[in-house]
């Protein structure tokens, strides 16, 4: 569903740009609705547009695999998606998915390019962040290679849990199997292992919530396991 509200009234990367050059991105950019659990595009699909989060949540996954595939990160309202597709991939490297309805702006990938060269307080803007995103890659190669199902499970856990999606609710937004593809363990092992959690006081389950009772004990787990 298309609608006509505007970038520019939702990011401060854009309040950097010339009215000239408002004009121009305006005219080169669509905003689209969708709906909760909508896929926004799929890896490998072709990628003329790099996307804008203008108010919404969606799921950033990796597929490895004919049914296999592994949650990388959650995206918010003010973030790009596909970004390196301004730097020559002719593809989505990754699957996007809605998680709750989610206004995303579409803008052509050339179109911005020439905005980022041309208007350098932009770009920096723009880098800055997309730049943040490499230490969560780095906690996922961690936690992958050297972390047991406990560990794993408590950083992601502590990962969805963290400051930046405080007003957003994520546990109830996922499911057991989202969360199992967010720790890299089987769907089976990560419902066992939140009962053990609940059951050593470090959370609590409320249906599809998960309310962290003992931080300090997670990050242990988290560190150590």
């Amino acid at each position: 569903m298309e609608n006509k509200s505007s970038i520019e009234d939702n990011s401060k990367c854009f309040q950097t740009l010339y009215p000239e050059e408002l004009e121009f991105i305006s005219d080169k950019k669509k905003q689209l609705q969708y709906l909760k659990r909508e896929q926004i595009f799929k890896q490998g699909a072709f990628s003329p547009y790099v996307m804008y989060i203008i108010d919404g949540l969606v799921k950033i996954s990796l597929q490895t695999g004919f049914e296999k595939q592994i949650n990388i990160r959650l995206a918010h309202t003010g973030e790009f998606l596909a970004f390196s597709s301004i730097f020559g991939d002719d593809t989505y490297n990754y699957t996007a998915t809605a998680l709750r309805n989610s206004s995303i702006c579409m803008i052509d990938k050339e179109a911005l390019r020439n905005l980022l060269f041309e208007n350098a307080e932009f770009s920096m803007r723009i880098s800055s962040k997309n730049c943040k995103n490499e230490a969560r890659f780095y906690e996922i190669i961690k936690n992958i290679s050297y972390k047991q199902m406990r560990g794993k499970l408590a950083s992601a856990i502590i990962y969805l849990s963290s400051p930046e999606f405080a007003s957003e609710n994520v546990f109830t937004l996922l499911t057991r199997q989202d969360l199992a593809e967010f720790a890299s363990v089987s769907t089976e092992s990560t419902i066992k292992l939140l009962k053990e959690f609940e059951q050593e006081n470090i959370i609590e389950l409320k249906a599809k919530d998960i309310i962290i009772l003992n931080h300090k004990n997670l990050l242990d787990i988290s560190r150590t396991s």
